[in-house]
């Protein structure tokens, strides 16, 4: 965990710690680097691409915060929506040239990471609320 991540700690902030949500920042940071140097691809589109990239981690965040089993489920299900939508603009980056191929590897290995540990996430909170679990909303 960063040194800015130790500072300022509470119960709603612990999504810091998630694997989760520190790979699917290390994409969005990935996805501006990569597009920053692309002069092809339009602001309107880079701007679109980026706030997808930006929403996973972003929705990762936000059902943690909801402090419940379900809600988490859910805003981890709107995140691997977005890396759905994310993909498919990678795709059409990659075919329209705008990427290189070498560029698009890069980013699809990098959120074919972060999708799969989303769906193992989501794959362990529903086995836990089939168990019986609950998450403690206790503060």
């Amino acid at each position: 965990m960063s040194e800015v991540t130790s500072l300022r700690k509470n119960i709603n902030r612990g999504f810091r710690k998630l694997d989760i949500w520190q790979l699917s920042i290390g994409y969005y940071k990935l996805i501006v680097e990569i597009l920053s140097k692309c002069e092809l691809i339009p602001f309107k589109v880079k701007a679109q691409i980026e706030d997808s990239a930006l929403s996973i981690s972003s929705n990762i965040a936000e059902g943690y915060a909801r402090r419940t089993l379900k809600e988490n489920l859910r805003f981890n299900e709107i995140a691997l929506s977005s890396s759905a939508e994310n993909c498919s603009q990678l795709h059409a980056l990659k075919e329209s040239g705008q990427i290189s191929g070498t560029e698009f590897e890069l980013l699809d290995a990098k959120l074919y990471e972060v999708e799969n540990k989303i769906i193992r996430m989501n794959k362990a909170l529903i086995k836990k609320m089939k168990d019986g679990g609950n998450w403690t909303s206790d503060y």
